[in-house]
């Protein structure tokens, strides 16, 4: 089985390289971030045509999250509200960032970080709270169902140093500040593995390239897109890849699908 993630900046302008790359692929389970479309606006018969069950979680022109599999999920939960009570939600289901539905015993959680735009704005603050929400939703899904955990998404932080290009001052920087990885770590610490890791130490292995001053031909990217897995799932996985083909696509999105196969 193949599980993979995806930022696609905007299901409607990516859709024709979405379909065609599930087509050359074999993809069983697709989670997709910064869908950027209301769900009546989705064009959900470009996939179901090419035998995708597709679960939607949208808002107009911004974030986003979907998930398409070739077997039908169960138990889809649609944002934190969908395990969390409201008083721990808030308002943080106002962007649609978070959906999990189940397959073969898998839980598979789809989520769009906050990017948290500057430290010290308003917007990391944000960030860090929305973190610390994550941490309890993960949480609660370990402790009250017998599934194991897929998570996986943009997660808006390159955990390590060798995750990014060139990491010299990149600790005052957005995305791999101390307290964004630390909150990371806090939640890897429930009993996550980086799967990616498994399968590759080194560094040079990025998921995102900025759209401008040549970031992906001169390979000045980041690895910001995860996939965690569970111990007992982590065993079980036999590779996790980046696939950069579709990021040299005329128009592609910034980031690059990253595969989890089993």
């Amino acid at each position: 089985m193949k599980i993979a993630t995806w930022n696609v900046n905007s299901i409607r302008t990516r859709k024709e390289q979405v379909k065609q790359w599930l087509m050359e692929n074999k993809i069983d389970v697709i989670c997709l971030q910064e869908t950027k479309v209301m769900d009546g606006d989705f064009p959900v018969d470009f996939f179901t045509d090419i035998g995708y069950h597709l679960y939607i979680y949208g808002q107009k022109a911004y974030n986003g999250v979907a998930i398409f599999s070739l077997q039908p999920l169960e138990d889809i939960r649609y944002g934190f509200s969908g395990v969390l009570s409201e008083n721990i939600v808030d308002n943080f289901d106002e962007q649609k960032r978070v959906i999990s539905g189940v397959i073969n015993n898998i839980r598979i959680v789809n989520l769009y970080v906050p990017n948290g735009n500057s430290l010290g704005s308003q917007k990391y603050e944000y960030k860090l709270r929305w973190l610390e929400i994550l941490k309890q939703y993960l949480t609660t899904l370990k402790n009250e169902y017998s599934e194991e955990l897929l998570v996986c998404g943009d997660f808006n932080i390159a955990l390590e140093d060798k995750d990014i290009y060139k990491a010299e001052g990149k600790e005052n920087h957005i995305m791999a500040s101390t307290l964004e990885r630390d909150a990371l770590k806090e939640i890897l610490n429930l009993g996550f593995a980086d799967i990616f890791r498994k399968f590759t130490v080194g560094g040079d292995y990025y998921s995102w390239w900025d759209y401008r001053q040549g970031g992906f031909s001169k390979n000045r990217g980041w690895r910001i897109d995860h996939i965690y897995l569970t111990d007992k799932l982590s065993q079980k996985a036999i590779n996790c890849y980046i696939d950069t083909n579709p990021r040299k696509l005329t128009q592609p999105s910034d980031h690059a699908p990253v595969i989890c196969e089993f």
